[in-house]
Order: structure tokens, then C-alpha cells, then sequence
């Protein structure tokens, strides 16, 4: 499916792309770390698996895209090293921003170590993709990276993991939209005759929820684009936010923070490596550049970057607000301050600035399976119907376990552990076992197993702690 979306969209015309390279947009693995799941207009090499695109596609429609699936691709790479390390910085940053902090203070300071050799890991493995690349040039995507290592097979399980990431980190993502609209609206009583057993909070996520459908008919490139743009801008707020406070000590810096919790690894593992989850992709970025043989150094400056503000953002929270801070830092904010208040209505916007764009694929997908007879408006109806019916269900999960630290958590040890390091390890084994040195060996077996090892007891953990909230709450 991806490397069908992405020919396609390689042969739209870029006009604007040299001027509008310099805006980063995100992606979701947001998640997206997502996440994160977006990027910007990279000789529009992505523009619709997640990653959105600012180039003017106007008169193009995903049903025209779908047409010219199989012509041969000549797309122009054209993405700078400063284009590439913006690009690349816009995909890790995300839904790991609102809970570093909360995973550093349940974990302790020690569990930093972790935070930021998840990062280096994550950046060595992003390499082993641009490597498996150059095995096999005429890859482009994640799922042809797994299509060359494992073949048939490869592909499925990669798209599988991709899918599946999406839907966790959309879910993440109404969670994250129904306990903010719940502190944004605090006090607020609403009540429908049909729905008298729904809270307000609930009734307010169903009613954001329902106004985001729209977007999901949309057929214009560049609409969702613009909303991909959107939700760069509020995770921009959200950080500006808590330093603002922190700098200006609005709130005093003076919490301690545990030396380690030993116990409770496991669980903020998932949430550190959801943090730097945006390797779906980095195939993209990488066919993008102008010099892909500058990819090392774009990935060693951005993961750097991306790691020095996670690392800075989570002690930050955790000295503001020690064991009282929220699983997303904009709950712990003092209410009465303006700055919080711009963050909350910031972190109710994000997620509705992604359904659109994260639906993309599938929407291509659903488009490109319809036969030929069906008229394009006919089309345009099935697929927005479908994807409409997929986010009722999103909302109906995210309002029925509504435990934002426990969901990501799980996302990251189920999902992106394999994403980030398993796939990234054995393909590259797989790839190049015949050039290896045992010392390479090793390594990346290494990582293979504790990417496996860290993800199995996330999971678990994860998993029992989502399933001990249910409980409380039914007895409750």
C-alpha cells in the first residue's frame, strides 16, 4: 500500500517546495510519536502516508493519485541538510512531550539514563534504516525496507505495525482531547435527554470528536496539510508554555525528584520510547535528500536535539510539580494563568488537527480497492463513511478506557519497541549478514533482544495496569 501512495505522490508537481521546506510538520507514529506523522513536501515523496504535504495539490485528488499508482518513479530529491533536520525534528515531537515529565517522576532521575539511551539507540537504528536503503535502492518506505529483508511476509508485518500504531496513538490522542476538554470546561453541566448516562466530559469529547469528522471527506491535499501545520503550532505552544512558567517562576522549581523506581521501568519504558517514535518515515526523508549521504549527520543532530528538550522538559515538570504532576504536563499547569489556559485549548486542537491526516492511507487505501465502476462521488461517500465509522470507534475505546499514561504506554512497548529497534535490527541483519563483523553482529542482536525484552514487560505491564483501572472503576 505504501509504496503505491508514495509513487503516486512522487509525481505531483512542487512549485513551492523550496519555500515552504523551511516548516516542519509532523508526523504520527505523534507517534507518530505522534506523535509522532507528518512531513513536509520532500519532492512530495510523502505526502499523504502521515506526513502531509505543503506543496499546492489543489487540483489534485487521492483519487488521481490512486490512478497513477503505477507509473514509474522519478521523483526529484531536493531536501537540504537543514530541510532534512527540521523535517526530522517535526516527526519525533509529540504526544511524548505532554508525559516525559510523568515518566521521569514515577521512574526517578535515574530512569533519565533510560530517556536518553532510548534516544541514542533510536538514532543508531534510524541509521540502520538509511543503511538498509542503500542495499536495496529502489526501496522507499518502511514496508519495502521489510519486503527486501523478509520479502511477502516482511511487508504485511510492517504494515501491520504501522496500522496498529496509528489507531493506538489516534486513541491516545481522543484521551488526551477528553481530559483536557474536561479541565478546560470544569464546572461546565451538560446533559442530553438521550444520553443521560454520559458525563459532560464525555458528552464534550463526542461533540469535538463529531466536529473533526468533517475532515475526513476531505479529498484536497492541501487541506490537510494545512492541518497538519496546525498541530506543529500547538506542540510549539505547549512547550512555550511550561517554560514560560518555569522561567518566570510562576511555579517554584523546588520539588525532588526519587533516585529510581525500579518496578515501574517497564511501564515508563513504553512512554520514553514513544517519545522518539517517528521511524516510519525516515525512508522518506532519507530518498528526500539531496545528499542521502549526509543522513548520519541529519540524524545525529536532530535525535540530539530532540533528546536534549525531552530531557530538559522532564526534569522541568518533574521539579515544578514532583508526585502531583499529571500524565500530561498541561493538567498540572495552575489553572487561573492565561499561559495555561492557551495550553489546554493548544492540546485540545492537536488532536483534531490529526485525524484527517493520520486517516490518509487508510482513505487511500479504501479508494484504491473500490472498482473501477464507481463513480468518483460514490467513492468519495464510501470512504468517508468508512472513515468516519473507524473514529466512533476510536472515541467509543478512548471514552471507555480513558487512562492516557497506561494507553501510551502500551502503544510504545506493543508497538513502537518493534517499530524503532526489533524491525530496524533484524532487517539490517537480515540485509547484510553476509558484510557483517561479529562485533556488528552482536550489537544490533543485542538491541534486537532488549528492544524485545523492554517491549514484553512493557506490554505487560502496561496491560495489567489498564485492566486494574477498569476493575476499580466498575466496582467504583
Amino acid at each position: 500500500m505504501w509504496n503505491q501512495i508514495q509513487k503516486s505522490i512522487g509525481k505531483l508537481p512542487c512549485p513551492e517546495a523550496d519555500s515552504l521546506h523551511r516548516q516542519s510538520i509532523q508526523v504520527e507514529t505523534e507517534r507518530v510519536q505522534g506523535e509522532k506523522l507528518a512531513l513536509q513536501c520532500m519532492g512530495c515523496d510523502a505526502c499523504v502516508e502521515n506526513k502531509g504535504c505543503m506543496c499546492d495539490h489543489s487540483t489534485q485528488d487521492l483519487k488521481s493519485v490512486v490512478h497513477e499508482a503505477d507509473v514509474e518513479d522519478h521523483t526529484e530529491a531536493n531536501s537540504s541538510f537543514a530541510h532534512s533536520v527540521i523535517n526530522m525534528i517535526g516527526m519525533l515531537i509529540g504526544l511524548g512531550q505532554l508525559s516525559a515529565p510523568y515518566a521521569l517522576e514515577n521512574g526517578g532521575w535515574a530512569s533519565a539514563f533510560l530517556l536518553v539511551g532510548l534516544g541514542v539507540i533510536c538514532a543508531y537504528t534510524s541509521l540502520l534504516l538509511g543503511k538498509c536503503l542503500e542495499k536495496s535502492p529502489r526501496s522507499r518506505s518502511y514496508a519495502d525496507i521489510g519486503q527486501h529483508a523478509f520479502g511477502s511476509r516482511g511487508r504485511v508485518l510492517a504494515t501491520t505495525f504501522i496500522d496498529l500504531e496509528i489507531f493506538m496513538t489516534l486513541v491516545s490522542f481522543t484521551i488526551s482531547l477528553h481530559d483536557n476538554l474536561k479541565t478546560v470546561f470544569a464546572g461546565t453541566q451538560l446533559r442530553l435527554p438521550l444520553w443521560t448516562k454520559l458525563s459532560t466530559s464525555q458528552l464534550l469529547t463526542m461533540i469535538g470528536v463529531l466536529i473533526a469528522v468533517p475532515s475526513l471527506w476531505l479529498t484536497d491535499l492541501s487541506s490537510i496539510s494545512f492541518l497538519s501545520f496546525g498541530g506543529i503550532l500547538m506542540s510549539i505552544i505547549i512547550f512555550t508554555s511550561v517554560a514560560y512558567i518555569a522561567i518566570f517562576q510562576v511555579v517554584k522549581v523546588n520539588h525532588s525528584i526519587p533516585v529510581l523506581h525500579l518496578h515501574k521501568i517497564p511501564a515508563i519504558s513504553g512512554l520514553y520510547i514513544f517519545c522518539y517514535a517517528g521511524h516510519i518515515v525516515f525512508p522518506n526523508l532519507y530518498k528526500s535528500m539531496k545528499d542521502p549521504s549526509k543522513f548520519t549527520k541529519v540524524s545525529i543532530v536532530s535525535f540530539a536535539s530532540v533528546i536534549a528538550l525531552y530531557t530538559s522538559l522532564a526534569f522541568t515538570g518533574a521539579k515544578l510539580f514532583g508526585p502531583e504532576v499529571s500524565s500530561q504536563i498541561t493538567l498540572s499547569m495552575p489553572r487561573h494563568l492565561i499561559i495555561t489556559k492557551i495550553a489546554l485549548w493548544a492540546t485540545v486542537i492537536t488532536p483534531m488537527t490529526k485525524y484527517a491526516l493520520m486517516f490518509a492511507p487508510f482513505s487511500v487505501q479504501i479508494e484504491h480497492s473500490l472498482p473501477d465502476s464507481f463513480s468518483s462521488r460514490t467513492k468519495t461517500i464510501i470512504r468517508g463513511a468508512v472513515g468516519s465509522f473507524l473514529l466512533l470507534i476510536i472515541l467509543i475505546i478512548a471514552l471507555s478506557v480513558p487512562y492516557f499514561e497506561h494507553v501510551l504506554s502500551l502503544t510504545g512497548s506493543l508497538v513502537s519497541f518493534s517499530i524503532c529497534i526489533v524491525f530496524p535490527c533484524a532487517s539490517y541483519i537480515k540485509i547484510s549478514s553476509a558484510q557483517l563483523s561479529k562485533f556488528s553482529l552482536i550489537l544490533n542482536a543485542t538491541l534486537l533482544a532488549f528492544g524485545l525484552l523492554l517491549g514484553v514487560a512493557g506490554t505487560i505491564s502496561s496491560s495489567k495496569s489498564i485492566f486494574t483501572s477498569l476493575k476499580r472503576d466498575h466496582s467504583a
